[in-house]
């Protein structure tokens, strides 16, 4: 009996590792990615933003220097690409996920923009991502 119950209590462990809040932070960043491309091809800047944590902490750094906060990031964005034609259709590409530890991880890549009527841009990024309230987040971007 006592052998029954150490079997069904390590059953009981390891379907609790495998449930949707526990998987893995490649996985689950790659689909921050991967819905964060489909809002920018569809041309929802503002849905593009929901991969980032919406804090006046979030750092980006471009080519014109340091955005701190969620907002200004999202009005730099909207002031660059003011319609779906000036946003082009993203892609990412040569993605390399390293978790630094339960919470966190960073994604190096490179992304592009096929613009038709403007002219193309591509360049790389280090993103840092922070699993924040259960869900992962962009908390820093350095974008060239």
């Amino acid at each position: 009996m006592r052998k029954l119950l150490v079997i069904a209590l390590f059953s009981a462990a390891l379907s609790a590792c495998s449930t949707p809040d526990s998987a893995s932070p490649s996985a689950a960043i790659r689909q921050v990615l991967a819905t964060q491309t489909a809002a920018w091809n569809r041309g929802d800047v503002a849905g593009f933003m929901q991969g980032y944590w919406e804090s006046d902490s979030l750092v980006f750094i471009g080519k014109r220097g340091l955005t701190y906060g969620w907002q200004p990031t999202l009005d730099n964005y909207r002031r660059n690409y003011p319609d779906a034609a000036a946003m082009g259709q993203l892609t990412f590409t040569n993605l390399r996920i390293t978790p630094d530890g339960p919470e966190t991880a960073h994604v190096v890549g490179r992304w592009h923009l096929a613009r038709p009527a403007a002219g193309d841009l591509q360049g790389h990024f280090l993103l840092v991502f922070r699993r924040i309230n259960n869900q992962w987040v962009i908390v820093a971007d350095h974008s060239s």
